[in-house]
């Protein structure tokens, strides 16, 4: 009984790990397709000259806006998502600090999601594709 309940948990130990690598791959994937949606869209606006502007980022419980030193432009209304003049994907939220107060925020570029709002708790969703010509459709309108 013994050697059998070890085989049972060797079993679903690789289960585990044949899962989880099938994920971090198909995430990797997604990640690259959404990253060359983003760098198309900034080609894009650097190529009909769309005005970029200084971004700002919010903090997490929205009370303050912070300067950053990110020049792009922002890709949806709330202002929480902007794409660089590199082909950069930022999410604008960081955490309260006096320091952000005072000498600005420094968000990091983040790996960027093909369906923006996937699992929010409004559920709704759309995709980075349609987000991004909307953005670009709104420039041109």
């Amino acid at each position: 009984m013994h050697g059998d309940g070890l085989g049972w948990r060797e079993q679903r130990e690789r289960a585990v790990r044949a899962h989880a690598e099938a994920e971090a791959r198909a995430r990797a994937t997604e990640q690259e397709s959404a990253a060359k949606l983003v760098a198309r869209f900034a080609a894009d606006a650097t190529a009909r000259r769309l005005p970029t502007v200084r971004l700002t980022a919010t903090s997490y419980d929205g009370r303050y806006r912070y300067r950053t030193r990110i020049v792009g432009w922002y890709v949806d209304r709330a202002r929480s998502r902007a794409v660089d003049a590199q082909g950069n994907f930022y999410l604008l939220t960081v955490p309260t600090s006096l320091r952000s107060l005072l000498f600005g925020a420094a968000p990091e570029p983040s790996p960027p999601p093909l369906v923006i709002g996937r699992g929010g708790r409004d559920g709704e969703s759309l995709p980075l594709a349609e987000l991004l010509s909307q953005r670009l459709d709104a420039e041109d309108g």
